[in-house]
């Protein structure tokens, strides 16, 4: 189909009634500070760099806002958004499960599965302009995410992933000591005894790069994972220990390397490949492939985007949706996403519109 008229389905389909997935999502709940440098890199360095000079000092003027965070939370708001039932096991302290409820005050949502511990997950996202595009740096205190593990699930944990319609892992290289060990637990059971699709979004792998290896054989090359969601860097990353050429071409990373990277795992893995990158995402199998163009906005933030996209993706996998309309949706809520000045994620309606005007 061409864009017209994968948009024109896609309106259609926006404007009924369509079915709401319960999707479990898991296990990071962050503290967001974002940090708007509206300059280059450079820029920036050099100004830090006179102020260490004279002995520390204030860069004013910097925007900055702070917003609930983490992979699994924003893509359960994203989600809830547009109406399905999402369950959160995330971990976090008295005051985040707080956050959390006051959050999603207005959402149907059980809240008995939060873990709380006793320390939060926090992030300050640095986001520089580069190259025509935002970019981020992420400084994070990990918190109890980092010791997360399967054994913190209880028998009334299990009876929700199964019972799932999706069951979604996110933040691999957050969850620091066991998260292999806990994707390969929680995904073969919803494999064995579950009726769901499993979800699988590791975010960038490279904060934990020794342990990637044993991600790959335990989980990525198992029938595991129906899903793959990826960005950019983290194709590359994975595909990179699979295929030399990757490494050859890796010095130089850009988006037809990622695609390429992209093919190379829908080739070794059993996992659909969605890759999404800020031009354009992809969905491949060994069989099919199908590209389609981002929206040409002018983000306002560069944190957040793949969680929204990961909402959409899951909104139109649940229904059935041609490939094309299914990553139009998902690029037309990172879309929205990020260029809502409060961060706020799109309803239908807003979607409806969004699509109408691009």
């Amino acid at each position: 189909m061409s864009i017209e008229e994968n948009k024109f389905e896609l309106i259609n389909f926006l404007k009924k009634e369509y079915k709401k997935p319960k999707v479990v999502v898991m296990p990071d709940f962050f503290f967001d500070r974002i940090v708007n440098l509206k300059d280059n890199p450079d820029n920036v360095s050099l100004k830090i760099d006179k102020i260490i000079k004279q002995s520390g000092g204030s860069l004013d003027g910097i925007s900055q806002m702070d917003l609930k965070g983490g992979n699994a939370i924003n893509t359960a708001s994203a989600l809830i958004a547009l109406g399905a039932k999402v369950t959160p096991i995330v971990c976090t302290n008295e005051h985040g499960f707080n956050k959390i409820r006051s959050h999603l005050k207005n959402a149907p949502i059980d809240f008995s599965h939060i873990k709380i511990g006793k320390k939060a997950s926090l992030t300050t996202a640095l986001e520089f302009d580069f190259e025509n595009k935002k970019i981020n740096i992420m400084l994070r205190d990990l918190g109890d995410l980092e010791n997360f593990q399967s054994s913190d699930l209880i028998e009334e944990d299990n009876l929700l992933i199964k019972d799932a319609d999706y069951v979604c892992l996110f933040n691999w290289a957050g969850t620091k000591n066991h998260g292999t060990e806990l994707a390969k637990e929680v995904f073969s059971m919803v494999k064995k005894n579950g009726k769901g699709k499993t979800y699988y979004d590791t975010a960038d792998p490279n904060s934990n790069v020794k342990e990637i290896p044993k991600l790959l054989e335990i989980v990525l090359k198992s029938n595991f994972v129906d899903i793959l969601s990826l960005n950019e860097n983290e194709a590359i990353s994975y595909a990179s220990l699979m295929d030399k050429q990757v490494l050859k071409k890796g010095r130089e990373r850009n988006t037809k390397l990622a695609l390429y990277a992209a093919k190379v795992l829908a080739e070794k893995l059993t996992a659909r490949i969605d890759l999404h990158t800020s031009s354009f995402s992809a969905s491949i199998t060994k069989t099919k492939q199908t590209n389609i163009s981002t929206f040409n906005i002018k983000p306002l933030r560069a944190t957040g985007a793949g969680d929204a996209w990961n909402a959409g993706n899951i909104l139109a996998d649940m229904n059935l949706l041609s490939d094309g309309c299914r990553l139009m949706l998902a690029n037309a809520i990172s879309a929205c996403y990020l260029t809502d000045p409060n961060g706020n994620y799109p309803t239908q309606d807003i979607l409806i519109e969004f699509l109408e005007k691009n």
